[in-house]
């Protein structure tokens, strides 16, 4: 796979991500999902968009600690301040809930994939 394709994979995984954890918030209050997963999901898709800019995720979009944690924090922060401006909830208890959540999805599908890659090459050496 190319760098470019694997830059994209990693950003459309990490979007679809970003909207489960939205789906995920809105089913958890008995939400219409449809109806305000936008309202939701925007202000976390823009923040990641802006993570993956400023972190320079296209250059290792797999990387757990160089990528995955920058684009997670930028993600969170970004999402809430969004939020915040737009009127919507920041109370600590989803602040919390999100970091969690965000981190594992950001962060954990990396560390996964990381791991694969390693066994694969482990056994297949070249």
């Amino acid at each position: 796979m190319t760098s470019a394709r694997a830059a994209l994979v990693a950003f459309v995984v990490d979007a679809v991500l970003v909207v489960l954890f939205a789906v995920t918030g809105r089913l958890s209050h008995s939400e219409n999902i449809l109806a305000g997963l936008w309202t939701t999901a925007w202000p976390f898709l823009f923040a990641l968009a802006v993570g993956w800019l400023v972190g320079r995720a296209w250059r290792a979009p797999l990387a757990w600690l160089r990528t995955g944690l920058p684009v997670w924090a930028i993600t969170l922060v970004g999402g809430m301040v969004l939020r915040a401006l737009n009127g919507q909830g920041v109370a600590v208890s989803f602040v919390i809930v999100a970091a969690i959540v965000l981190l594992v999805l950001l962060v954990g599908w990396r560390a996964l994939a990381g791991l694969v890659v390693r066994r694969r090459a482990a056994a297949h050496p070249d």
